[in-house]
């Protein structure tokens, strides 16, 4: 039995879980409404404030998505709730962001700017202009947006210019040693 998946998820107050034909899975919170297909060997059900997702069989498909099956279901009930954020950092010399409406606007070095339009779901805040923050209530999206912001301008080894997650460390390389 999947440890992860066994795990049973407690729905807050405020929240809504529904399945509906084809095994969909819809959260409604005070956030937001997420909605997910998840596979028909696994069966999702509410127990009051809790919520218990097992598989029908004990096939070797069903057995592999049994607790990426739990992990969907628990992060659209946090999402709903909390909401996901990602921090990113941006170092270097006249590295900086600014927001602009809904567009957040980046001189990364190059001979122009770097403009990224936020997405449905997706907010963008700029506490700082070398802070980015982005959030929204579907994790994967929010995940998804952040590493495309940071593919813009991803860290090197050597000074550590570019963007970084504000958790990530970035391994530094020695530079070239002198003529001798």
């Amino acid at each position: 039995m999947s440890r992860i998946g066994k795990t049973p998820i407690a729905l807050p107050a405020g929240v809504q879980l529904s399945v509906d034909e084809g095994n969909v899975v819809t959260v409604q919170g005070p956030k937001g409404t997420l909605t997910q297909a998840i596979s028909p060997l696994i069966n999702v059900a509410v127990d009051g404030a809790v919520i218990n997702v097992t598989r029908k069989t004990e096939e070797t498909q069903a057995r592999s998505l049994h607790g990426l099956s739990r992990t969907l279901v628990a992060n659209m009930v946090t999402g709903v709730t909390d909401g996901f954020k990602k921090e990113l950092d941006i170092n270097g010399v006249g590295y900086r962001a600014t927001k602009d409406g809904k567009k957040l606007v980046m001189n990364l070095g190059y001979s122009h700017q770097v403009i990224v339009e936020e997405a449905d779901g997706i907010a963008i805040d700029v506490p700082a202009p070398n802070k980015v923050v982005i959030s929204g209530i579907d994790k994967q999206a929010v995940g998804q947006f952040a590493a495309d912001v940071r593919k813009k301008r991803p860290p090197e080894p050597y000074k550590g210019k570019g963007i970084k997650y504000a958790n990530e460390v970035i391994r530094r390389k020695e530079g070239k040693t002198g003529a001798k």
